[in-house]
């Protein structure tokens, strides 16, 4: 399937007709194309491409006749996978061929996975006895319910061309104008996602914030999405309909939220999907009901290693977002508050991985400011164009390019030795049971727990340091799984985006240093190998245990010939972290420091200074030799004046 894409695409749509032979698939296609009943016909046609402008939506079409001998299924598969629709046809004078649809075609469909709508068109109507006239609908009714992608049923007739170019035309729609995110067939009514999404359309055309459209504000609306106002007495009607059917649809100012529902849903019922598509593109939205991608004006970033963090506008906005929700003053939100919040996106981003959990709460499960700011922060980083989407769906009207800034380089930072950051990003290594997560956990503010999970995927914590009293930067950790850790050095520009990379080890436990050691100098290696050289910082964690003498003292002897500070004890289950938060972030704001020096950067090192005092000692005495040379010539001038 090419993809699902809006009229504005001015894409061709290729439609696949399928169906049993003698069906008329191939005398369809003919006809639509010459608008006239063809005497004979080949077995199976060429593509037929259609003028652009046979339909209002000015899309073309191609449309793809396919053999129906199981010889040449594999041509017709192949159709059938790059198809936008499938017109899937049957006889009207052969009840067999009908039969047919769910017994053989509608689940090879499923078979092969083709994702395309099914238009279900009945052929030959001109030669159905009439003695078996039925129903369109009850003969259907069965077969749609079971087979869900059919999204229309038709009949129609080649000799007389009755309904021939509304075959094509349903099928172009089904297509521009899809039924399925809109229609959830289950509960017979709007989808989750659409609801959303005209809930926020409806909060945008509120602009009173009064929880209704007054006929000023219907009327901005209709000229918007459809370029013609309303009359009054359609405004009255349309109000009077509402009413009839939900009586709290209406109130004394205007349209209410379930009333504006009712309306949409109207349309959709009556098959006028391509209304409602019209609203929804209008304010941004693609057919998965997210906002289009022209909508989200990301900043780029020109190097691995630069990142992309939320402005000082941005976060005061989320800031005010914070205290309108929190309408108890106890400076958190509850579970059902966040909710609300996102009740105008698609869905609540934070409610799976790696959102979930990554931020402070309390035990009841309220998240403070500092967790809801650091949830912000945690997915700038990670998904830029998901954060401003969703800055976008909460309300935010600024301008979206205004809300993030992109940071410099941390390679910049390094050599300036100094970084401008709000947001650090902090490598989280270790072996097994070596009191990773106990890290992550704490810096959360959650209670030590002697059950031990084993961590089989990434995670991240992410709160606020405050430094001094005054300073405040938000800490995000990430948690590297020991497996991870080659799938990780895979990548090339794995340490790009790392501010300091922290290695834990269980102090009382030798093999775990030594893994840990291990972990140090791969990621040392690396960050020598790519240039992007790092921060680092080693954790003894579990002090509360008897620390192992020989893996204390091997661990300075390690840093000590690094040139990194020696480990920092800790211990989570005492509550004794060492301030050990505010020395990753002070790593981290003094970029050029502790940074590890192997004997290989050493030796670059030595022979770059040996290089540069060559370099200046060749310089000086070019110039002495310049400078000797331009005496002798003076000297020479002042002789042969004198004589």
């Amino acid at each position: 399937m090419v993809g699902p894409f809006s009229a504005g695409d001015r894409r061709v749509v290729r439609v696949a007709i399928v169906g049993d032979g003698g069906t008329g698939k191939s005398t369809l296609v003919a006809a639509m194309a010459s608008e006239s009943f063809p005497k004979s016909v080949p077995p199976v046609l060429p593509p037929t491409r259609l003028p652009h402008n046979l339909y209002p939506d000015c899309v073309p079409l191609t449309l793809i006749d396919t053999p129906s001998s199981f010889e040449k299924q594999g041509a017709r598969n192949e159709e059938l996978k790059r198809a936008d629709a499938v017109v899937l046809t049957y006889a009207c004078n052969e009840p067999l061929s009908f039969e047919r649809l769910s017994t053989h075609w509608l689940p090879e469909l499923r078979k092969l996975e083709v994702k395309a709508p099914v238009i279900v068109v009945g052929c030959k109507l001109d030669l159905r006895n009439e003695n078996q006239l039925v129903s369109l609908e009850s003969l259907t009714t069965n077969i749609m319910q079971q087979f869900t992608e059919i999204v229309t049923c038709v009949e129609c007739s080649a000799a007389t061309l009755y309904q021939v170019p509304e075959v094509f035309y349903f099928a172009l729609k089904a297509v521009l104008h899809p039924v399925d995110p809109l229609f959830d067939y289950k509960r017979h009514g709007l989808t989750d996602r659409c609801v959303r999404a005209l809930r926020r359309i409806f909060i945008l055309c509120d602009q009173d914030m009064d929880g209704a459209l007054n006929d000023e504000e219907l009327n901005e609306f209709q000229v918007k999405c459809f370029n013609a106002a309303l009359q009054p007495s359609e405004i009255v009607k349309v109000k009077s309909i509402v009413q009839q059917k939900v009586p709290d649809g209406v109130n004394s100012i205007g349209l209410t939220f379930p009333g504006f529902i009712y309306v949409h849903n109207m349309f959709l019922k009556k098959g006028r999907t391509e209304t409602l598509w019209t609203v929804l593109r209008k304010f941004g939205y693609d057919n998965d009901l997210k906002l289009r991608d022209d909508f989200l004006p990301v900043p780029s970033m020109h190097a691995s290693d630069q990142g992309v963090e939320l402005t000082r506008e941005a976060v005061e906005f989320l800031n005010g977002i914070f205290q309108l929700l929190d309408t108890d003053k106890d400076l958190t939100l509850q579970p059902a508050e966040v909710d609300n919040l996102f009740d105008t996106a698609p869905e609540s981003p934070w409610n799976n991985a790696p959102y979930k959990d990554a931020a402070e709460k309390t035990d009841m499960g309220y998240i403070s400011l500092n967790g809801f700011l650091s949830q912000w922060a945690l997915m700038t980083l990670l998904d830029p164009k998901l954060s401003l989407a969703n800055l976008i769906y909460i309300g935010y009207k600024g301008n979206p390019a205004a809300a993030f800034c992109v940071t410099s380089k941390r390679s910049l930072n390094r050599k300036k030795q100094t970084t401008e950051r709000n947001v650090f990003q902090c490598y989280v290594f270790g072996s097994k049971h070596a009191g990773k997560s106990a890290l992550l956990h704490s810096l959360l503010g959650r209670p030590f727990s002697n059950n031990y999970a084993p961590t089989t995927v990434e995670q991240y914590a992410a709160n606020v340091i405050e430094l001094n009293g005054v300073t405040r930067k938000i800490l995000i950790l990430r948690e590297i799984p020991e497996d991870r850790l080659p799938e990780l050095l895979s990548n090339q520009d794995c340490l790009a985006a790392c501010d300091v990379a922290v290695f834990v080890y269980d102090s009382s436990d030798e093999h775990s240093w030594k893994k840990s050691r291990d972990l140090l100098e791969k990621v040392v290696r690396q960050g020598e190998l790519t240039g992007y050289r790092t921060p680092c910082m080693v954790i003894a964690a579990k002090d509360d245990l008897s620390p192992l003498p020989r893996a204390v003292l091997d661990s300075f002897k390690v840093t000590q010939e690094l040139g990194i500070k020696a480990p920092v004890h800790v211990s989570m289950k005492l509550g004794d972290s060492s301030n050990v938060y505010n020395k990753i972030v002070n790593a981290a704001e003094n970029p050029h420091l502790s940074i590890p020096e192997t004997e290989i950067s050493r030796r670059k090192k030595q022979h770059h200074q040996f290089h540069r005092s060559l370099i200046f000692a060749l310089v000086g005495a070019a110039m002495a030799v310049a400078g000797l040379t331009a005496c002798r010539v003076r000297a020479a001038k002042k002789n042969a004046t004198t004589a």
